[in-house]
């Protein structure tokens, strides 16, 4: 009995194929595909996927699931060897994954016996995901997204701590909140909780977890007791990740994004007066549509002033059915060019960051033997077991991150 499972996308796709492997447990010969639709690209490489296991085992079993599948589910059935097509809340009810008649029931339901109602394990990673929301309020005018999630659900505080709990008793020492809008957690929980008082009730009661680190967050929507904890709680990795998008005030409007290139500014200082020697990274998008060489040239020149170590950068893709898709378009080589050209000055930063380490100590996670990541999310080549956390004498650094050896 085997379940294999290919995802593709974000964190959360990562954290829900750990569920699903839960609830399939026992299953045989299925391959389960967790699709994204934030790109094209994301789709055409699920599609690719699908098509070659399908070559490779033609009696397999493969559903298919995700964002992708939730907004053209028909699109999907249609591939060959496609048996199933699940949307995103019915993937994680465990009665989706019941047997088909004719199943050796009793040895699947054995099967799950044995697999824990939470996620204990992400296979071959030495860092876990848990995810803290679902869904989104906002409309960006590029994103299809909400369409696939949903609105905004916040995960209870307590299912929270049980889960992270779980985690660090099975040895992992590191955790990442995830969602799709993080910094959005809690106005629909019992006090209307928010982020920053979610993550520090989460420290306060998992007092064994070492490292915790955020995913992306909104630079409108970070709340004061978030900013105390980056400023005050060294458990809270000194990495901050915004969903920033643009740096030109015309095309964040057309983005219909809630923050102007001032405020996104203020909050990279802010961190970085409270928090000295915090990482900043950054997700961007090239060649949005209407998109000037002025306009583009704006965000360049703002990565380039705010030293943005780790930029995260999207040529845009059309998805149809949004506001944007409707836009006068950019064309594709320059949207590539301009990505291309933010790339460039994203790692001009990072090499100017990783050259600043070298001669210092650093907290190392141990991923694969020789690679890890810093408190930073510094990339570090270091010899150790994976999972293991340990200070580590950065000795040297290029382009590809820092090299270290124990201290």
């Amino acid at each position: 009995m085997t379940v294999d499972i290919l995802t593709f996308g974000c964190r959360l796709n990562t954290y829900e194929s750990e569920v699903m492997r839960g609830h399939a447990a026992g299953l045989d010969d299925t391959i389960i595909v967790n699709t994204c639709a934030v790109t094209t690209e994301a789709e055409r490489q699920a599609r690719q996927a699908i098509r070659r296991a399908h070559r490779e085992r033609p009696e397999a079993r493969i559903v298919v699931t995700g964002c992708a599948a939730q907004i053209n589910p028909d699109r999907w059935a249609a591939l060959p060897g496609v048996a199933r097509v699940l949307g995103n809340i019915e993937k994680l009810q465990p009665n989706s994954w019941l047997p088909d008649a004719g199943t050796a029931v009793a040895d699947i339901m054995a099967a799950r016996e044995t697999a824990a109602h939470l996620v204990t394990e992400f296979a071959g990673r030495a860092r876990a995901f848990v995810q803290v929301q679902q869904g989104c309020d906002h409309r960006c005018t590029f994103c299809v997204i909400p369409y696939g999630r949903g609105p905004n659900r916040s995960v209870p505080i307590g299912a929270i701590v049980q889960q992270v709990r779980a985690l660090v008793e099975n040895g992992y020492n590191e955790v990442v909140l995830t969602g799709v809008d993080i910094a959005s957690y809690g106005p629909d929980l019992p006090g209307a909780p928010r982020l920053g008082q979610m993550v520090r009730r989460l420290l306060a009661l998992v007092p064994e977890l070492p490292r915790l680190r955020l995913s992306s967050l909104d630079p409108a929507a970070i709340d004061d007791d978030l900013w105390r904890l980056i400023a005050e709680e060294p458990r809270l990795l000194p990495h901050l990740h915004l969903s920033l998008q643009a740096a030109s005030d015309l095309i964040l409007k057309r983005m219909k994004r809630r923050h102007l290139t001032a405020d996104a500014e203020a909050v990279i200082e802010r961190a970085r007066h409270i928090r000295p020697g915090i990482a900043i990274g950054a997700d961007l998008i090239a060649g949005f549509p209407t998109e000037s060489d002025d306009l583009f040239g704006e965000t360049l020149r703002f990565v380039e002033r705010t030293a943005i170590q780790y930029v995260h950068v999207f040529p845009y893709s059309e998805r149809p059915g949004t506001p944007a898709a409707k836009m006068p378009s950019v064309p594709v080589a320059v949207r590539r060019e301009r990505a291309a050209r933010l790339r460039a000055a994203g790692s001009a930063n990072a090499r100017h960051f990783y050259n600043a380490q070298v001669g210092q100590e650093a907290s190392v996670l141990a991923e694969t033997g020789t690679n890890g990541h810093t408190e930073h999310f510094a990339p570090v080549r270091i010899l150790a077991a994976p999972g293991t956390l340990l200070r580590a004498r950065i000795t040297a650094a290029n382009d590809d991150g820092l090299l270290a050896e124990p201290a």
